[in-house]
């Protein structure tokens, strides 16, 4: 752009655009050429913007849109997104633009094609997989993803509403004005090691006990609603199982009966933690481990009864 005499000289290159403004004020839109105009008090001025691909200020689209909406119906798309609502804006077919509910992005249309898909996200929060290869994977602030796998349970909430159960596979949703939550547990069988704090016989012996329980998830909706932590819940209700086994039994009775013990333990385990989706399919004493003075006696009677060492 340049001034001779009583002209402005502006060329424009193909893939651009020159406002042309008096003042302030705009005159027209240059096309792409050189451009002679009679402006002897250089009052003219030419802004000339790259328009392949490219936005324009939605504010000044405003300004634009009011004094001449002619022009801007031509020159521009403006792309503006309502509540609940998430707009994939594609340039020339390629995704590059992902709009959050209450956005207005403006778009040169004279050398770009511009495709717009609008998602409704007030219904259904599912991302569905062709959208989800359009979007940003960086656009953590409105989608959400997690994997659930053959071996889980995955729970979908909306809100704290329990949805539905997802089935094993890649998910996405959209998170627009609402909580999003997943919650996967796992549905293979687990062992859960439980070490039982000092506890004493009914003939006032202090001993301590190790066990070891395998618990598999069966109905994960009712265990989710039930307990927060499934070992943490089934470790104490088996460490009041067995003290109040052992409150019940003298030291001998402990260390002869252990089949005995087992079985009261699992019968009693085994119908509290159905009641929150639970199965305990073998719960049993690993170990008693008794003070070193008490140790030392039990197992000098053993050997002198001949009878094999039972701790």
């Amino acid at each position: 752009m340049s001034w001779h005499l009583l002209t402005l000289n502006v060329t424009v290159k193909d893939g651009e655009r020159a406002l042309l403004t008096r003042n302030g004020q705009l005159v027209r839109v240059l096309a792409p050429g050189r451009h002679r105009l009679f402006d002897p008090l250089h009052e003219l001025k030419a802004e000339v913007l790259d328009v392949v691909r490219t936005e324009f200020s939605a504010e000044r689209y405003a300004v634009l849109k009011a004094a001449r909406p002619d022009l801007a119906a031509e020159l521009f798309e403006a792309v503006e997104t309502r509540a609940d609502e998430i707009a994939i804006v594609s340039l020339d077919g390629r995704p590059v633009h992902l709009m959050t509910p209450w956005q207005v992005r403006v778009y040169w249309k004279v050398a770009t094609r511009i495709d717009v898909e609008r998602i409704d996200v007030s219904s259904d929060p599912k991302i569905d997989a062709r959208h989800l290869s359009m979007i940003e994977r960086n656009r953590s602030a409105v989608s959400s993803e997690t994997v659930v796998e053959n071996h889980e349970a995955g729970l979908l909430y909306v809100e704290g509403r329990l949805v539905e159960r997802l089935a094993p596979g890649r998910h996405a949703f959209w998170t627009v004005g609402r909580k999003i939550e997943v919650k996967r547990l796992d549905l293979r069988p687990q062992a859960v090691e439980i070490t039982a704090q000092e506890m004493l016989t009914r003939d006032r012996i202090a001993l301590r006990v190790t066990l070891t329980a395998f618990r598999k998830v069966v109905d994960p909706e009712r265990t989710v609603a039930t307990v927060p932590d499934v070992d943490a819940w089934l470790y104490r209700l088996v460490q009041f199982a067995i003290r109040e086994a052992v409150a019940g039994r003298t030291l001998d009775e402990v260390l002869s009966a252990k089949a005995a013990l087992d079985a009261e333990l699992r019968d009693y385990v085994r119908a509290r933690v159905a009641e929150a989706g639970v199965e305990v399919t073998e719960l049993g004493v690993k170990d008693v481990i008794l003070p070193g003075e008490i140790r030392e006696l039990v197992t000098r009677w053993w050997r002198r009864s001949g009878s094999p060492r039972r701790t």
